[in-house]
Order: structure tokens, then sequence, then C-alpha cells
């Protein structure tokens, strides 16, 4: 009988996993400013069917610059500088590149512009990531803005320091 129990949990389990996408469709990171920066904002990712739609809508960006957006290893964010959030979230061991690249990091979302008041308006969607599905889970994961673009150069694009800084959560849906 125990056998049994095992093999029925286990075959559900394997049931929730086949997929790419798991429970949650609605993702959201509070942004906050590393130490002696002023990025807030919220960044929201969407789980559609295989793809993942993420906007952003941020603040304390340097007017008129770029700044490259990627979501990070760790959930983890004691560190003032943002460093303890890990490298790129980078599963599959692909050299990083730009979203119009098939192989790329899984976290590598290219790059922000912001206004001449500082505030910047994001929108991708992608296909290498799942919420917390099978493909990619980015759940628990850090959201990352950058000083500077992303030119796509090896090894994490030459995007500068950690400027802002966000954990992936569960979004409250009504």
């Amino acid at each position: 009988m125990r056998t049994v129990t095992r093999m029925t949990a286990l075959a559900a389990l394997v049931a929730v996993n086949v997929g790419c996408t798991g429970g949650v469709h609605h993702a959201v990171a509070m942004m906050r400013p590393t130490q002696g920066n002023s990025v807030t904002g919220v960044v929201e990712l969407v789980q559609r069917g295989d793809e993942v739609v993420v906007t952003a809508d941020l603040q304390g960006l340097t007017p008129h610059g770029r700044h490259a957006i990627h979501i990070h290893q760790f959930g983890d964010t004691r560190d003032p500088s943002g460093k303890s959030a890990g490298g790129h979230y980078n599963p599959d061991g692909h050299d990083h590149a730009l979203p119009d690249e098939s192989k790329r990091h899984a976290g590598d979302l290219g790059n922000l512009t912001a206004d001449a008041r500082g505030f910047a308006s994001y929108r991708n969607i992608v296909d290498n990531i799942s919420l917390d599905g099978f493909h990619n889970p980015v759940l628990g994961r850090a959201v990352i803005i950058h000083a500077k673009a992303d030119d796509g150069g090896q090894p994490t694009g030459n995007a500068g320091s950690r400027i802002g800084v966000g954990v992936i959560g569960i979004a409250k849906t009504d």
C-alpha cells in the first residue's frame, strides 16, 4: 500500500511538471535601489503558455540612459551592492547574448531606455524561461537593473554596476 501511495504521489508530481508552466501565472519584483542609487519601480512577469511577458515601470534611472535588465541566479538581496544575487541566471550554459539570439542566458532580457526624467517602461516576450514550471523557472530569483546598457559582449554584456534589485515573487491576483 505504501508503494502505491508513493507511486501515486510521484505520478502527480510528474504530471504537474511535464509542461513548461506550473501553477503560478503572475509574478512581481518590487525594485529597490542598491547602495548609493535611486532606482525604484515594479517588474511584472506573466506566464502565457510557453512564453513569459515581462514588463517594467521604473524611475530613478539616468535621464536618457540605457540600462540592462537581467534575471540573476539568486533572490538574495542582502548585499547593499546587489552582488549577493549572483551572476546571470544561466541554467542552460549558453554564452551571454541579447534577446534576439535564441541561445543566450535565460536571464538576458536586454535593455530599457529612460526618458528625460529618468523614467522607463519596458516590455518583452521571452520563451526561454517559465515562472515556476519545468523550463528555467525564475520564481525566487532576482531582477537586476544595471548602470549601463548591455552590449551583448562576453561574459555579461559590459553592463556595469547593479543599481536596482528586486526578488521575483508570486503576485496577488484578484
